[in-house]
């Protein structure tokens, strides 16, 4: 996916979690988050930043925060962004294990009993759904997620092993915002009942997989495969 009209900035604070300050060319601006998460370890004042600027007069902000610099990584944060890549590298073929080839359906945010999974895909005879989860949180080059307690992963997860059952072929796919990632791992600190799920899950039959991604100021693109470690 790409981004028209990225700029350079300077973040500066962020008073609630939809609005960053931000400085512009030397100007202090107000700028919306694209990622409801804390993302504490990456919105720290002075940290270089990548935002959209918007021509819509009707918007409350012009711009909108899109990627962090955290070291020599860049890291997209743009909670959109994940489901877009994804619908982009399955409409391109990924590989996805247990599915033939070509996928003939991509079906976005469809039901499927008390959840709405981010994807619904056909190919051949078999029937899935995929839930992707965008991660930004990242510890000497292992990805982690999630960065905040999450009952609707949780929830998600539960329903993907009710599919399963069902057989349908069924996947929790990790988008990673970003290179430089040896392994994805749950983050139990945070949330032990989403990685205890994501463990029965697998146990299950669902596909645990995750990508990284080049991730430029002006674009996002899915990568390669990254190992998930449970």
């Amino acid at each position: 996916m790409n981004y028209p009209n990225i700029l350079p900035g300077v973040f500066l604070s962020r008073p609630n979690r939809f609005v960053a300050h931000v400085r512009i060319n030397g100007r202090e601006e107000t700028a919306h988050v694209k990622n409801t998460g804390r993302c504490r370890e990456l919105l720290i004042p002075g940290a270089e930043i990548y935002l959209q600027h918007h021509d819509n007069p009707r918007r409350k902000t012009r711009f909108s925060l899109i990627s962090v610099k955290k070291g020599d990584k860049l890291i997209n944060i743009d909670s959109q962004a994940p489901n877009q890549v994804l619908k982009e590298a399955l409409q391109k073929g990924i590989d996805l294990p247990g599915l033939v080839r070509p996928i003939t359906c991509i079906r976005p945010e469809s039901v499927f009993g008390n959840s709405r999974f981010d994807f619904y895909v056909e190919a051949g005879s078999h029937k899935a759904y995929i839930e992707a989860k965008g991660v930004t949180l990242e510890q000497d080059g292992v990805a982690m997620f999630p960065d905040a307690p999450t009952e609707r992963g949780v929830k998600h997860v539960r329903e993907l092993i009710r599919a399963a059952e069902e057989s349908y072929t069924t996947y929790v796919f990790f988008v990673i915002q970003m290179k430089g990632i040896c392994c994805m791992m749950p983050n139990d600190r945070m949330h032990a009942e989403f990685g205890s799920s994501l463990r029965a899950a697998r146990k299950a039959g669902v596909h645990i997989m995750a990508y990284d991604c080049i991730a430029k100021p002006e674009s996002l693109r899915l990568d390669q495969p990254v190992p998930v470690i449970l």
